[in-house]
């Protein structure tokens, strides 16, 4: 049951992403040509979180739904200062 939940927020997470890809080419193709920035925003979020362990909208989802189990939620800092302390 708790594995569903997970897969649904993972889910989310890729369907809100998709959006912000689709919406920010649509406003710069239609509207103006700053709205690509946002598109290259998502993107260097996209890059950055493997190495970070932050994600913003899994920060938003792991607060929205508590009872699943906690994706990227930035604890790489205290795991690797862990590490260091042990050596």
């Amino acid at each position: 049951m708790i594995m569903d939940k997970n897969i649904s927020k993972i889910r989310l997470h890729d369907g809100i992403v998709g959006i912000l890809y689709l919406s920010s080419v649509l406003l710069a193709n239609y509207i103006n040509l700053s709205f690509g920035w946002i598109a290259i925003a998502v993107a260097g979020l996209q890059i950055v979180s493997p190495f970070t362990k932050f994600c913003p909208v899994y920060f938003v989802l792991n607060k929205m739904m508590p009872d699943t189990k906690p994706i990227q939620n930035g604890k790489w800092k205290v795991n690797f200062l862990k590490g260091l302390a042990v050596k």
